[in-house]
């Protein structure tokens, strides 16, 4: 623009220069004098209409939506951060190699353990929605499909479909879990079920907490999206970080909780027993199951004590879970039991690059880059845990010919996370069982001996 301006100014300059040469009169001085403030007058106007024509675009610039893409995923947000939209996603493919498996067949192979688009966001600031639908495994389901508002951090509400507030393991998310499989207690746990949530968090996260009604599911179980009875779970977590205000750094990570459910299955039904009427090995093999006469017909209920610990490269994880449901038989004599079932694990971990480790998982200091020396993050990992079954349940519920009374399994594992949105996992684990493994039924032969797996995961998610 001041070029503009100077070359209109030697212009005016130049015409009134040859003007007063030719005819150098007080005239023309005036008329050269006029020109000129007109001249002056008309670039004030043009300097004010670039100002405005900058502050619009400023304005509109401030007004536009931002759209932001990387290991976070793809995100747009409005110019006020009131709406947000983002997309994400996890890819999981596994391989299960089975060793001296008895001739089982159709165990080993690749399979898409997880494929889930993400939709989540923000609608009017403090309501956030979530959207998963899981294209891995026989069917599509919808995994988590809920609305969540935030009043305050101490009091927010959920509702929707989504994970129940019991185990520890179980609510980790999915992409950060140490092993491929989450332990022997999450089968004792419901999973996502569709229901109403009040929860929050009190004194920056020290204390926080989780209460809701649900329509109810057996253990191990997801919500096909709607009841099966027309009773209700009542389910709730308390889980304490006593420390995490503190000045010890080596308490801040130390964690506390119990988790619990109950219900009343009325009437009896077989959707109240465990996903697939029974309970799985790590490997995902059944190795207990009810006799088809039996079904579920009164109180269930769980509890769950939890704890973990986490200080720089180190992870522990620990929980312990009781299921007790009362089971009955539909032929004669019509027996009935409150059957306890218990499971528990530890999982120890340990970072050997040194990145600190922590509940939501671990992100490499340097990406995966070879060419400078940059090979990711590597953790070392250990679990061992157990699965009781109540002896009471053999052998009018269950047949102690074919389904263990128990299932021991200790696994260890390597981790390699090149960056934070890839992760490939490799572990193996042995399972022993007590009782079963005789007969020629599908169960017997999963009992018959240890279950020896070897497990590997290629992981995106972002």
């Amino acid at each position: 623009m001041n070029v503009k301006i100077i070359a209109i100014l030697l212009m005016g300059a130049w015409i009134g220069i040859g003007d007063a040469v030719a005819q150098p009169s007080e005239v023309d001085v005036n008329a050269l004098l006029q020109r000129l403030q007109e001249l002056e007058q008309r670039v004030k106007l043009l300097e004010r209409n670039a100002e405005l024509n900058q502050e619009a675009a400023t304005d509109q610039a401030q007004a536009a939506p931002t759209v932001s893409v990387g290991a976070d995923g793809l995100v747009v947000r409005s110019a006020d951060t009131n709406f947000v939209f983002a997309l994400h996603g996890l890819l999981q493919v596994d391989s299960r190699t089975f060793f001296d498996d008895g001739g089982i067949a159709g165990n080993d192979g690749f399979l898409l353990r997880r494929a889930r688009p993400i939709f989540s966001g923000t609608i009017y600031r403090d309501f956030d929605f979530n959207f998963s639908p899981d294209f891995g495994g026989p069917t599509v389901q919808i995994f988590d499909a809920y609305l969540h508002y935030r009043y305050q951090p101490w009091l927010q509400a959920r509702i929707g479909k989504f994970k129940t507030p019991i185990g520890l393991e179980y609510l980790q998310p999915d992409p950060v879990t140490a092993f491929n499989e989450r332990a022997l207690p999450s089968g004792l746990v419901s999973g996502r079920d569709v229901g109403f949530q009040l929860g929050g968090e009190v004194n920056g996260g020290t204390l926080s907490y989780a209460v809701g009604i649900f329509n109810g599911l057996g253990d191990g179980r997801n919500s096909g999206n709607m009841d099966f009875d027309d009773s209700k779970e009542f389910a709730g977590r308390l889980f304490t970080l006593p420390f995490l205000q503190g000045e010890v750094a080596g308490l801040r990570g130390l964690g506390l909780g119990v988790g619990g459910s109950w219900t009343d299955y009325s009437p009896a039904s077989a959707t109240g027993l465990p996903e697939g009427h029974g309970y799985n090995t790590v490997g995902q093999q059944q190795f207990f199951a009810y006799n088809t006469t039996t079904v579920a017909d009164g109180a269930h209920w769980r509890v769950a004590p939890q704890s973990y610990y986490y200080f720089g490269p180190f992870s522990l994880l620990g929980e312990y879970t009781l299921s007790a449901l009362k089971v009955r038989q539909t032929v004669a004599p019509f027996q009935s039991a409150l059957l306890r079932h218990t499971g528990w694990q530890v999982t120890v971990g340990w970072v050997l690059t040194g990145e600190a480790a922590a509940f939501n998982g671990v992100t490499p200091r340097r990406a995966f880059d070879p060419r400078h020396g940059n090979w990711g993050a590597f953790q070392i990992v250990g679990r061992y845990g157990e699965l009781n079954l109540d002896e009471a349940a053999f052998p009018i519920y269950a047949d102690p010919a074919a389904a263990a009374r128990s299932a021991q399994v200790w696994t260890v594992g390597l981790n390699w996370y090149p960056n934070k949105n890839l992760t490939v996992k490799t572990s193996y684990a042995r399972t022993t069982f007590d009782g079963g493994g005789t007969g020629a039924t599908p169960l017997a032969a999963i009992t018959r001996q240890p279950e020896q797996v070897l497990f590997t995961r290629a992981q995106l998610s972002f």
